[in-house]
């Protein structure tokens, strides 16, 4: 069953306020606040009162910590490819095989949505951040890509547009196996099988698209 708001409150209670934390600490209380919201929202911006309620702190202190919500959201960003990274998402890439690599990264994701949700897609997507996301976040994400596609375009008869495209359709298998299990819609164990499989049926589809027959 979906978690109801009363059990996601109860899994997250609001930490007490005026109680003086640590900087990195009321920082990360900030962030993990925020990417709660963002993810129960399911879009951006967010309202900074609730926020510094949730967080058991000021408004006027979520600005002195994040001037502006851009400054905000990519600092969750940040911490969700640390997050990626600390989990092997950055070796899994460089591995020379195409569907160890691909198996691996998307196993990756997968656990990473079912833990946090799909709040690194919503970060990425959401229009309230085109053109504020800072340029070293979009080139950790690029390189991870451009790993993807030297391995994908000697093994795949595509053009480099069709395989960003494929990749691009793939990342939702986990994306989306990922959110079901952070949602209690399915169980992780099926999840990781479908998200398993269904990865391994795009790359042989890919490998010889001509053979590939679509229902009437």
């Amino acid at each position: 069953m979906p978690r109801t708001a009363a059990q996601k409150t109860a899994k997250h209670p609001t930490p007490p306020k005026g109680r003086r934390l640590a900087p990195e600490l009321r920082r990360a209380q900030i962030l993990d606040a925020a990417a709660r919201m963002v993810v129960e929202q399911g879009y951006l911006p967010l309202p900074i009162e609730q926020l510094g309620r949730l967080a058991g702190a000021s408004k006027a202190l979520v600005y002195a910590y994040f001037p502006t919500q851009y400054a905000l959201f990519n600092a969750l960003l940040d911490r969700e490819f640390q997050g990626l990274t600390l989990a092997g998402f950055d070796t899994a890439s460089r591995i020379g095989d195409l569907d160890q690599a691909a198996q691996l990264c998307a196993i990756m994701y997968y656990e990473h949505v079912a833990r946090s949700g799909p709040l690194l897609h919503i970060l990425m997507t959401d229009l309230y951040m085109k053109g504020h996301i800072e340029p070293r976040l979009r080139q950790q994400r690029d390189a991870v890509l451009q790993r993807l596609l030297a391995l994908a375009t000697p093994a795949l008869p595509l053009s480099e547009a069709e395989i960003v495209a494929a990749v691009e359709m793939m990342t939702a298998i986990p994306e989306e196996a990922g959110r079901l299990v952070f949602n209690n819609e399915l169980d992780p164990t099926t999840a990781r099988q479908i998200c398993n499989g269904l990865i391994a049926s795009s790359l042989k589809a890919l490998r010889a698209p001509a053979k590939v027959s679509i229902p009437d």
